[in-house]
């Protein structure tokens, strides 16, 4: 048996099991449907911070995550053989008003502030490139320097892969050994719930699409709602949806289909892109929306990352190093927000 067994092939499961084995740890993830089965094998792999004003623990953490994703997706990427797609091309954001102008403007010193010269916040009149701006009513746009994209599938084939090639086991099925950590996406938290008799989260479906539109390179953009990401391998994905109420967790529908319309409204260039691929799944909400990090109430040596709604990857870096502070060390670093303390 190893000296870390994690429940879950999704980012945050392969995530901790890397760092686990970079601290010389011996590692086992299970999961029944193998690597990327559920919310990590998506499409979209948008990395998007949240705004610099005001801050909070919460987004040094997420920063901190982003700032360390460059050095691990690289390394991962040199152990696998496999292209993540991860590159940190911005992110495009049009503007609608004066107020939003005057907001965007005001957090610019913040960022300053706060991501000091690692990255920027900024409002430009006009967008660099021709054809790829959405409308913006003002003429203005906001423009960040620290969101970055990944392809999650090629990225979880990469974490897997870099695993096994270090000495991990990724298996289907196997008999637990404790420490275990779940890391088992939406069912998990409503497992945990059930268990627990109190909320400790729900799943909330997402559908995108992955287009044949090359424009590897630009910045992703986010307009009406929508990620539109183009990745390094020439597709380029759209999305996604936040449905609460659901009856398939993995059919797409007119919903998704409204999607793709609506992305070509933003940017013509995108009308008669052909679709190469429909994807639907449910991504893991707690009840603060932030990550569920921390020891499982009431049952010694078992340990919960969960939670990881819309930021999935974009936090999975921070949230190995926390757990296996925790686990492995014995030492807890991991944020009050995030903490499963807040289910006592």
């Amino acid at each position: 048996m190893g000296d870390l067994t994690i429940r879950g092939a999704g980012i945050f499961g392969l995530s901790i099991a890397w760092e686990a084995l970079d601290r010389g740890a011996r590692v086992r993830v299970i999961d029944p449907g193998g690597p990327g089965a559920g919310a990590s094998g998506g499409v979209v792999g948008a990395l998007q911070p949240h705004t610099p004003d005001p801050w909070n623990p919460k987004k040094q953490f997420q920063l901190d995550s982003l700032l360390m994703a460059e050095a691990l997706w690289s390394k991962i990427d040199a152990v696998s053989g496999i292209n993540s797609g991860y590159s940190r091309v911005g992110r495009l954001q049009p503007l609608a008003s004066e107020r939003e102008i005057d907001l965007a403007r005001s957090r610019e010193t913040a960022a300053a502030t706060h991501w000091g010269t690692q990255a920027t916040w900024s409002v430009i009149d006009r967008a660099a490139t021709p054809d790829w701006h959405p409308p913006s009513p003002t003429g203005a746009y906001l423009h960040d320097t620290l969101s970055a994209i990944v392809n999650p599938r090629h990225a979880v084939q990469s974490l897997a892969a870099a695993i096994q090639s270090r000495g991990g086991e990724i298996a289907t099925e196997s008999p637990d050994a404790a420490p275990i950590i779940w890391a088992t996406g939406w069912q998990g938290l409503m497992d945990l719930g059930n268990t627990l008799q109190r909320p400790a989260g729900s799943g909330v479906k997402g559908q995108a699409a992955l287009l044949r539109h090359d424009a590897a390179g630009l910045p992703q953009i986010y307009a009406n709602g929508l990620h539109i990401v183009p990745h390094l391998d020439g597709t380029l994905a759209v999305g996604s949806t936040s449905e609460r109420d659901f009856d398939d967790p993995k059919s797409t529908d007119a919903v998704l289909d409204d999607v793709i319309q609506r992305a070509a409204a933003q940017l013509p260039i995108l009308k008669g892109a052909s679709v190469l691929a429909r994807w639907a799944g449910v991504r893991p909400r707690s009840p603060s929306r932030a990550p569920l990090l921390g020891p499982w109430p009431d049952r010694p040596g078992h340990w919960i990352a969960n939670g990881g709604f819309k930021i999935g990857f974009g936090v999975a870096p921070m949230v190995a190093r926390v757990i296996c502070d925790l686990v492995l060390d014995g030492r807890d670093t991991i944020p009050a927000e995030f903490h499963t303390d807040r289910l006592a």
